[in-house]
């Protein structure tokens, strides 16, 4: 006897036709991941509530979608009067999983004659059940006096934030039903903190029977031309997903800095940002040796400090140079009161943290500026510290506390502005790419860097914005800022060859 995923299986399979591309016309063929993805969601023993599909672009997901709806509109899984809609970010893209769908229906006469198209409000109508499908987008808003017995979202993925009020309008609507179907398919979205990633990692961690969830992403940590990685990614590689796109792909990104990120999230299918990072994950990652603490104690020692008072992280980042080489070290101060709440909107793990020592946790719910004082006279000890670039904000408190506790440091102001951090952005982008730093992979920095983001004004000059970024950034502000103190300081000097020898 059939099941009901395999109804659907071969409804589209003997009805829908590929609706573009190479082999437009010819019947749809499912790939084995597809069909996966229908069995699990349609047979599901539990009975799917929410089915998540994660996986790169041009991996034939819009297709399938508008496949999946013409099941719901006039196949196995029509029901009478019902309404299927499928939503959007935007009125473009809306409309493709409409598009689609139309076109499947005008390639094949058995579908065309059971269907009303009207282009104009992006509506298909199923003759025999009365079946209502209607392609929505967020900025039209029109998720308001909708009740779908099936819904898709396409691309949810670029949702920024933990909720949405256009996909909280469209779950809410499908309470009229008792058993609805909210499918979503989209590449992963950029941080752990945005509203698909939490969703997926929410299946991951519930075990919820109702939630079928599968993901197809590249391993963290990959080379960009790990062939391999290609395929966890892309199941449709060298089917109707082009190989030599990929390759193409893959070889710009390893060319060109500024396009991994992209190339991460949209080929690889890897949780970053698309903006344009500080520093690339590849470079990061090539930083990461032991660091040498006896650098801070041979040398001439510059710093950053980022103060901060309840949910920004204060960071004070050390760094000195030992043959060639800047090693970094960096401390962290966030209030314990609000350790838990924090790490749970942030989705770090700051109490592990907090627990190893990579992070110090001050008594209440504000930074205490009293302990903070005291740890930088304690790590500072010893050290023969040239200078600390500080941000102005708060500083006077640090200072009182600095001045009870008798701790002298030679400190500067170091305005936020693009004037004060450009010089420092671009010395500090220039060692990494040298290759000239050392972090041991301090995991509270690393978070930083792979969220920090770089803005520019009309001349080109740079500088970290926090409200670009998708996380914490303070750790990598903090590491500009020494940049810029020791390059200041007369570093910069011995820098220039190289500059030259970039150009």
């Amino acid at each position: 006897m059939e099941t009901r995923g395999e109804r659907v299986i071969r409804f589209i399979e003997t009805f829908c036709r590929v609706p573009e591309g190479k082999f437009v016309g010819k019947p749809l063929k499912l790939e084995a991941f597809q069909r996966r993805f229908i069995i699990e969601t349609f047979d599901n023993p539990a009975g799917t509530r929410r089915a998540y599909l994660s996986i790169a672009r041009k991996n034939g997901k819009s297709a399938l979608l508008a496949a999946i709806v013409m099941a719901f509109v006039v196949g196995p899984e029509k029901k009478l009067n019902a309404q299927v809609i499928s939503g959007g970010r935007s009125r473009e893209q809306a409309a493709l999983v409409f598009k689609l769908a139309s076109k499947m229906c005008m390639l094949n006469p058995a579908l065309a004659g059971r269907v009303k198209i009207i282009p104009s409000s992006k509506t298909i109508i199923g003759i025999v059940a009365n079946t209502e499908y209607r392609a929505i987008s967020a900025e039209a808003g029109t998720a308001h006096g909708l009740s779908p017995l099936f819904a898709i979202l396409d691309e949810v993925g670029q949702v920024r934030g933990p909720q949405d009020d256009f996909i909280e309008a469209i779950e809410t609507a499908q309470g009229a039903y008792d058993a609805p179907i909210l499918i979503a398919i989209s590449t992963q979205a950029a941080s752990d903190a945005d509203l698909f990633s939490i969703w997926l990692d929410d299946a991951e961690r519930a075990s919820d029977p109702t939630i079928v969830s599968h993901v197809y992403a590249a391993p963290k940590d990959c080379d960009l031309d790990d062939r391999e990685a290609w395929k966890a990614a892309n199941p449709a590689l060298g089917v109707f997903r082009s190989l030599e796109d990929v390759e193409a792909q893959a070889a710009k990104a390893a060319r060109m800095p500024s396009a991994e990120n992209g190339f991460r999230n949209l080929t690889l299918n890897q949780r970053v940002t698309r903006f344009t990072p500080f520093i690339s994950p590849g470079v990061w990652k090539a930083c990461g040796g032991d660091v040498d603490d006896s650098a801070f104690y041979e040398g001439d020692v510059y710093g950053g400090l980022d103060l901060s008072v309840t949910t920004d992280l204060t960071a004070l980042v050390l760094i000195a140079r030992k043959d060639g080489i800047w090693h970094v070290k960096p401390t962290f101060w966030t209030p314990e009161a609000t350790l838990a709440d924090r790490a749970h909107r942030d989705r770090a793990p700051y109490q592990d943290w907090a627990r190893a020592g990579f992070l110090k946790a001050t008594p209440g719910s504000a930074v205490e500026y009293d302990f903070v004082a005291r740890d930088i006279a304690e790590m500072t000890a010893g050290m023969d510290v040239r200078k600390i670039a500080f941000d102005r904000y708060r500083m006077a408190t640090l200072q009182r506390e600095l001045d009870r506790a008798d701790v002298s440091l030679p400190f500067e102001a170091c305005g936020q502005g693009y004037v004060s951090m450009a010089p420092a952005i671009d010395a500090t982008e220039i060692e990494f790419l040298h290759e000239r730093v050392r972090h041991a992979g301090h995991p509270v920095l690393t978070m930083c860097a792979a969220t920090a983001v770089m803005i520019s004004d009309p001349a080109g000059n740079r500088k970290l914005d926090k409200s670009k970024s998708t996380g914490r950034i303070d750790g990598m502000v903090a590491l500009a800022m020494a940049m810029g103190a020791a390059h200041g300081s007369g570093v910069e000097d011995e820098l220039i060859p190289e500059i030259v020898a970039l150009d």
